[in-house]
Formats: C-alpha cells, structure tokens, sequence
C-alpha cells in the first residue's frame, strides 16, 4: 500500500444506537449462538450489496472496479489500486462460495484478465503486502474454480514474495522492494497465511517450513506478549523503532488467520492460544463498549482494513469452539448496525463508518469492507449464529 503514511484511526462519534446497545451483551455471551427464524436474512442482503458492488463500481471496458462511486473524472481508474482490486476477487469468490453463480465465476474470470492487463501483463508489483493479497485472492480462486491460472498466477507471486526475506531487524519479508530494512505486519502475516494454505493444497514442507519462519519472525518482533496486540511494523523510519501507536484492525485480523492457520497445520495448541489472545483484544480493546461496533480508520486504504479483520476473525470464528460465540457475535452486531445505519438510504452502499450512512462519493475500499461484512454474516447465519 503506497500511502501508507495516510494511515489513521478515526473513531466514529454520535449517539448510542439501542440494537448495537442490545447485541453487545449478547456477543459478549459464550457459546454457539444457535439458530433462528429467519436463517435467510443475511444471504438475502449479501446478494444485494454484491449486487450494488457490480452495479455502481464495475468498468466493463477495463475489467476492474472503479475506485469510488458516483466516478468523477480520473479518480474512477487513478491511481491503480492493485491491493484494492484483491479484495475484490475476495469478496467475488465470497459470493460464488455461497451461490455458486456462473456469472460471478465469469466476473472473477474477467477481473483476473483486466488486473494483469493493467499491471503490464504481469502479477508482480514493488509491494510485498500487495502481491500477498492477491496471491491469497487467486489460490482461493483455484481452490474454488479450480483453474490451474489462478494457481500458476500465485506461484508467480509466492517466488517473488520470498525474495523479501532479509535478515534486517533479524528476519522478516519487507513492506516494498525500495525499502527492505522496514518490516511490517502487512508484510508478514499475510505470508504465513499463504504459504501455509500453499502446503494445505500441494503439500511441500517448504512452504510449511516458510509459514513456520516467518509467523516466529512476526510473534518475536510486532506482538505484544501481554495484550496480543499486533503491532504494525518495525523501523520504518529508520530508527529501528516500532510503530506500537499504529494500532490497526486488519494487523489483528491477518494475525489471527496466520496463527489459525497453522493450528490447523500442525495441531500446536501454541496457536489456538495466539488466535484468541489477539481476537480476545479486539474484543476487549478495539469494539466500542458501548455499541460493540469496530472503529472508523478512514478512508482510502483504510477503508479496507475492517473487512481483513472481519474475514479472518470470522473463519476463525466457526473454528473455535469455545470462543467463537463471541467473536461471530462481533461481527453479527456490526452487520446490523451497518444493515440499519450505515447505508445510503436503501442503496448498499457502504461508507467507512458501520453507525451512519456514507459521504456521497463512496470509495471501493469502504464498499469492499461493507461487502466483505455481510458475506461474513451470511456464512455465520447458515451456521445458526443469530443475534
């Protein structure tokens, strides 16, 4: 993410809302929610908002989403935002994993072609976290569709992101290829999740053992022992300082998917433990007492970081059987609040707040997080979660 000195917390403001006010006392419960009487809801407003999605930001002549909706001038195509355009494979193979649609299986096919067209042909890019996004995004893509192009697509990527191992600040893959002493979250735990799903599929140890390098890497060096806080990077101004005030929901969310994964590699309670520690945090740290609802980290690249919190705290979620009552409640007691309150009039559009309704331009980032949300939702419902 080439900005990311725009990074920012802002926590949204206003009023109490009374149903995030009830269901904070019920994500707060242990234990599987169980089912309820209308077990449809959310798959029903997830085919809506993936609908809004295509509807207001697709570019059918380029084969890629446009940056913001209405699209004004430039702003639509510039600058490309390639880490932008992998979640939104993500949120397509969500909504192909629930429906099984052939004309998102199309529309998944179509974004992989525009996106390498735009990036010259090739998949590679100066950015380690971005080219991590999209390999997850096209190794999912075969898994779900099973076409050896999206595989062959993220071994491209998989043999230039291990390039980024160096032993500045004593291991770690670098944020970007113009700066490889700077270590970061987004450039390390993304890649414990790939290389670890890379060993679930074809089973080399390698990939395993890289899985296992760089997640000891991550824990040692930008995890919080106490809290489970994951903090987001180490000598990025060259001081060898860590950003320990740069507290983000998509660090806490890519950790917890790096350490579920490998519990569900190597059956090391080690990282159950680590999973729940970083979601009990977020939890306890990071959702509003009052309303349970998850912070505003505004717009731009920010805008994308709730939904990488959502995805991998929800899969975590369903895995967990003792805890994942509370965190499916979590993500529950924000996809009502953003069902109620935070859309734009009856439109599914999604701004960077999940408590009011977006600025009138809406950016693909927000839009992807709000997307995301309630396919998150829609998995937990058809699992019996309920609020």
């Amino acid at each position: 993410m080439a900005n990311i000195a725009t990074k920012r917390i802002v926590w949204s403001g206003g009023a109490v809302l009374a149903l995030a006010l009830a269901a904070v006392l019920l994500w707060r419960l242990p234990g599987w929610p169980g089912g309820g009487a209308d077990r449809e809801v959310w798959a029903v407003r997830a085919d809506e908002a993936g609908a809004e999605l295509d509807l207001s930001f697709w570019d059918d002549k380029r084969g890629m989403f446009n940056n913001a909706s209405p699209c004004i001038l430039q702003a639509c195509t510039d600058p490309f935002n390639y880490w932008w355009q992998a979640h939104a494979a993500d949120a397509l193979l969500d909504r192909y994993e629930r429906t099984k649609d052939g004309d998102v299986r199309k529309r998944v096919g179509e974004l992989f072609d525009g996106i390498r067209d735009r990036n010259a042909g090739v998949w590679t890019n100066g950015y380690y976290d971005d080219m991590e996004w999209m390999a997850l995004a096209w190794l999912r893509a075969y898994e779900l569709l099973g076409d050896d192009k999206y595989k062959e697509a993220a071994l491209e990527l998989w043999a230039d992101i291990r390039g980024g191992w160096n032993e500045e600040m004593g291991g770690g893959i670098a944020w970007r290829k113009e700066q490889l002493d700077y270590k970061n979250t987004p450039a390390n735990a993304p890649t414990v999740i790939l290389a670890a799903r890379l060993y679930r599929n074809f089973s080399s140890q390698d990939d395993l053992e890289w899985a296992l390098k760089i997640y000891d890497w991550q824990k040692r060096t930008l995890v919080d022992p106490e809290s489970g806080l994951v903090w987001d990077g180490i000598n990025r101004t060259g001081d060898g300082a860590i950003d320990k005030d740069w507290k983000f929901t998509y660090g806490q969310g890519v950790f917890i998917g790096a350490a579920m994964e490998l519990y569900e590699a190597t059956d090391e309670e080690k990282y159950r433990e680590d999973a729940n520690k970083t979601a009990d945090y977020v939890l306890d740290a990071m959702a509003s007492p009052a309303t349970g609802l998850l912070p505003n980290e505004g717009d731009g690249d920010g805008g994308l970081f709730k939904g990488v919190l959502v995805r991998y705290l929800t899969e975590w979620a369903v895995r967990e059987p003792e805890r994942g009552g509370q965190y499916g409640g979590l993500i529950l007691t924000n996809a009502a609040s953003l069902w109620d309150y935070g859309r734009t009039g009856e439109e599914a559009k999604f701004g960077t707040s999940w408590a009011q309704p977006p600025e009138t331009v809406v950016q693909l980032s927000s839009q992807l997080s709000g997307v995301m949300l309630i396919e998150q939702a829609a998995k937990l419902e058809k699992l019996g979660y309920k609020l």
